[in-house]
């Protein structure tokens, strides 16, 4: 596809706003305390559309309007939790977090359990985002790519360069600014999209509810056999249903707002906690409408190409071709010149806010978890501030050659290898977190034990996944569980072995719900 000088200019124009803001906000970045926390200065309101752009990302920009338009609207199910996961951040576990000048999410569990698993949470983080961020990376690459004709490798080299720059440069006033406005271009880009399929369909908005409900894209239903089963509200672990899918959805959002950086450092940013928590809100009441505007970009997309069939469309639906290309070709076939520009600028938005975040989250937890507190003491702030900017460019330059490395393998191995990496480390965070919020009990000792057993628990499943164990040793549940399991199984083995363990008295103020 060859880009018409009217998405040209929309490109560029957006590109520079982008880095006009890094080198805008590289002036403040004098000490650590901006760089990493931006002074403790922001508004709730900036914090909280901040967060929509973090949790946003290329696969979400994908992914719904593809799963919308090949089946229905059982992946929207989980985030109807977020409201309910929030409310319980925002006044169980906030409070942790905005104790004194807090940088880290991990600097928490060196104050409750000590200094190891503040590193091993420290460490699980890092491994976690850079797969992430390599994953967004190639995703944004293959968009790009699609739109403008240019080889992977270059695509991915641009793109994440540009990102680096400004990020490094700019720090967290740069992350949170940007964040805002590629928020902003990324539901602008929708709206343009969503009124050229209404423009186009001789029944407007009419005919995408009349057909879609006819069709039952709305409902809550899994694809089986070809067509679409609406699924049940059992409580089981052998099969999906809603009630599953909901508390899946509970232990998502309870990570994301207790045991992610992006999330934690967020927080601190905020100039106190009555905005930190106003954050939160603005995130709640914002992300749920631009993820089921996504979702039923999707569903018209589905009306759409059932009105003006294509060969492409019809495979995706068959199956034939990925149902994420959907909303790409619609970009790249049905949008007029410029507005092609927009929308492909908000596509990058969305892999944007996501990999800023991730490379000033890297930087931070690696300087302040480790790097300052265990290897090198007693510095002055400029030279953290500068090992700072090393940590972000070698994240970046990991993060570019990790999205070279999947552009060129097997795209499954790979994916299917970070999986099971991040799987391994991350898995039983969140139990790790109730352990320390809502009980006296438990030390390095437990905690460590804890974790032993979760990474057998989730190795277990892996290789069953890929049928590498017995068939009388194959996972009795859906594999959709797996975390839901395996906080439970953090939780429980890192209560029962404090419980039998000699105990370590520890002043515990201000570190769980019994003690504030």
């Amino acid at each position: 596809m060859t880009l018409h000088w009217l998405d040209i200019t929309a490109l560029l124009i957006y590109l520079f706003g982008m880095l006009a803001m890094g080198v805008y906000f590289s002036r403040k970045n004098t000490s650590t305390e901006e760089y990493f926390v931006g002074g403790r200065s922001f508004a709730g309101w900036v914090i909280g559309l901040s967060l929509v752009g973090t949790s946003i990302s290329s696969i979400s920009f994908l992914a719904y309007p593809g799963d919308a338009y090949k089946t229905a609207w059982l992946r929207y199910l989980p985030n109807l939790m977020l409201p309910l996961g929030v409310a319980i951040a925002a006044y169980v576990f906030l409070p942790f977090f905005r104790r004194g000048k807090i940088t880290s999410a991990y600097q928490y569990l060196e104050d409750r359990f000590g200094p190891s698993i503040r590193v091993y949470g420290a460490v699980a983080f890092i491994v976690g985002q850079l797969v992430r961020v390599s994953i967004i990376l190639y995703l944004l690459s293959l968009l790009i790519q699609e739109m403008t004709g240019l080889d992977a490798t270059t695509c991915i080299v641009i793109s994440g360069g540009f990102v680096a720059l400004y990020t490094i440069i700019g720090g967290i006033d740069a992350v949170i600014w940007t964040d805002v406005i590629q928020t902003v271009v990324l539901v602008f880009g929708g709206i343009f999209c969503l009124w050229v399929i209404v423009a186009e369909l001789p029944g407007g908005f009419a005919q995408i509810f009349e057909v879609a409900s006819r069709e039952g894209k709305f409902a809550f239903a899994e694809l089986t056999e070809g067509a679409l089963q609406p699924v049940s509200w059992d409580i089981s672990l052998l099969d999906k249903t809603g009630t599953m899918m909901l508390l899946m959805g509970l232990t998502v959002w309870l990570t994301e707002y207790s045991a992610n950086q992006n999330t934690v450092q967020r927080y601190c940013a905020a100039k106190s906690t009555k905005e930190a928590r106003k954050a939160m809100w603005v995130a709640v009441c914002s992300s749920l409408p631009i993820w089921a505007f996504f979702m039923f970009i999707g569903t018209s997309l589905f009306v759409f190409f059932q009105e003006f069939p294509t060969l492409e469309a019809a495979q995706m639906l068959a199956g034939e071709r990925k149902a994420e290309g959907i909303l790409p070709y619609f970009i790249t076939h049905y949008l007029p010149p410029g507005l092609v520009g927009l929308v492909i600028a908000a596509a990058g938005a969305a892999a944007m806010s996501s990999l800023d975040s991730s490379i000033n989250a890297i930087s931070t937890v690696t300087i302040v978890d480790i790097y300052r507190r265990h290897f090198n003491k007693g510095k002055d702030d400029k030279h953290y501030l500068r090992a700072a900017w090393v940590v972000a460019s070698i994240t970046a330059c990991l993060m570019i050659a990790g999205a070279i490395y999947l552009a060129h393998a097997e795209t499954k191995t790979l994916q299917d290898t970070a999986t099971v990496l991040v799987s391994l480390l991350a898995g039983g965070l969140l139990g790790m977190y109730l352990l320390g919020f809502f009980t006296r009990k438990g030390d390095a000792r437990s905690v460590w034990v804890g974790i032993v057993f979760t990474m057998a628990f989730t190795a277990w499943t892996i290789l069953a996944k890929n049928g590498l164990v017995p068939e009388s040793l194959s996972v009795p549940f859906d594999l959709y569980y797996t975390g839901i399991i395996g906080n439970l199984v953090m939780f429980v083995i890192g209560y029962g072995v404090a419980s039998l363990l000699p105990r370590r008295e520890k002043d515990l103020t201000q570190l769980t719900v019994w003690d504030k």
